[in-house]
């Protein structure tokens, strides 16, 4: 199954809240014939945007493929929520690889949020980026695990953004009767994400980099002069970024073995209006503790963007309002006769840590994908690392690439049923609130 085509239409984008709202790109003509250029990146979201923006403003000759259009996938549907840290918590990374290496990792993670917001303010990225985003427990057990990671984060690695809020508190932000405490980190930040794409887009555009759309790549043949094939054209390059995370295809085996494509699902209500503080009482994000996250803002005119639900397999359910709306319920009970205005899909990438696998696939191709859900910072950083690796500097994309990446059981072919079963099993977890 051809996840660029199998749930979405050729060179649209799918009918969500972000692209009714944001401000649309010309399209870019398809590549034809052969083009040469010093670096070809194959993948227009954050990843591939920000590391050909990077390299061109290096003065790099950059190409940039896009099989659908610019923003399509992960990077123009997702909660938009700029989190702060790695997807695995620093705990977990300094038994996984060390107190120094997880140090470099937190600080690569600040670099992220950093770039982000530099990003927004030195192009004007009219993406409505804003401070906060909570974190909601369900029980006061993971109430206090909450608290004593931000205690731990604070005490070793400085960082004192995060409030610790009880149920009283949190129900002051948050006034849904499903929650019992958690935090909220002034740190992080939240956003509209196509909005980001686009402005990306229009930064690299700028900075001379050449961006075909409808541009599916079929084929790399390698060596010390790359050659990048599509149906109409090729690019000859000697340098080669993969940057396709949930939409690569058996484009290259060894990425594919480490990162799965997984689907999620939003939907945004209609406008709230003086009702949006029965929601949040601040303009902040929220994402909860549930193995299948629940994640949600209020949008710039009032309307709840909610994330959530379960589908397995990679289509995407017939009715994806219904979907979503049983565990926006479940949180916000009051909003039982509130419309549904948009309601939509899309496809990340996972891997077996939910840390993103990043690795040099051969001197001259680098890959970096499976944001696992925290892809607006990772993803867009991911992309410096790159560009930066490419020019010989490469300490923080090699410290990404240290973390330990375990192939899926089963291979490729297995993957999807073996995530089936561990996802009813967290999701059953889930319900009976283990």
């Amino acid at each position: 199954m051809n996840l660029l085509y199998s749930n979405d239409r050729r060179g649209s984008y799918p009918p969500s809240w972000y692209a009714a709202t944001a401000t649309p790109l010309p399209e870019f003509a398809p590549l034809r014939g052969t083009e040469r250029a010093d670096v070809c990146v194959v993948g227009a979201g954050y990843t591939g945007l920000s590391a050909a923006l990077h390299l061109a403003e290096a003065g790099f000759d950059v190409v940039l493929l896009e099989a659908q259009r610019v923003g399509f996938g992960a990077s123009g549907r997702n909660g938009g929520q700029l989190g702060s840290g790695q997807r695995m918590e620093q705990t977990a990374l300094e038994r996984l690889v060390g107190a120094e290496d997880a140090r470099h990792l937190w600080q690569l993670a600040e670099e992220a949020k950093d770039l982000v917001k530099s990003l927004v303010a030195r192009h004007g990225i009219d993406c409505h980026l804003k401070p906060g985003v909570a974190h909601a427990c369900f029980s006061a057990r993971e109430m206090a695990a909450e608290h004593d990671y931000a205690d731990h984060l604070a005490a070793r690695y400085g960082y004192e953004q995060i409030e610790k809020l009880d149920a009283a508190g949190f129900a002051a932000l948050c006034p849904s009767p499903a929650y019992h405490g958690g935090t909220l980190d002034m740190g992080a930040a939240h956003l509209h994400p196509l909005g980001l794409a686009l402005g990306l887009a229009r930064a690299a555009l700028a900075a001379g980099v050449r961006i075909h759309e409808g541009s599916a790549v079929h084929q790399i043949t390698r060596g010390a002069k790359l050659r990048v094939a599509t149906d109409a054209g090729s690019i000859e390059a000697d340098h080669l970024i993969l940057a396709c995370n949930g939409y690569l295809g058996g484009l290259e085996r060894k990425v594919a073995a480490r990162v799965m494509p997984i689907n999620n699902f939003i939907v945004a209500t209609e406008p709230l209006g003086d009702a949006a503080a029965r929601v949040l009482a601040r303009d902040v994000a929220v994402a909860d503790t549930k193995f299948v996250v629940n994640y949600f803002r209020l949008s710039h005119d009032k309307r709840l963007l909610f994330g959530g639900g379960e589908s397995y397999g990679y289509r995407f359910p017939k009715d994806i309002r219904a979907t979503v709306r049983k565990p926006m319920l479940e949180i916000f009970p009051h909003l039982r006769d509130t419309k549904l205005d948009y309601a939509w899909g899309g496809t990340l990438a996972i891997t077996m840590r939910r840390m993103p696998y990043l690795a040099r696939l051969a001197p001259n191709i680098l890959t970096a994908s499976g944001y696992s859900g925290h892809g607006v910072g990772t993803a867009t950083h991911a992309g410096r690392l790159m560009a930066e690796a490419v020019r010989g500097e490469a300490s923080g994309f090699d410290c990404m690439a240290r973390v330990p990446a375990p192939a899926f059981p089963g291979g490729t072919a297995l993957r999807s049923p073996l995530l089936v079963l561990a996802m009813t099993w967290f999701s059953l977890r889930d319900r009976l609130g283990l």
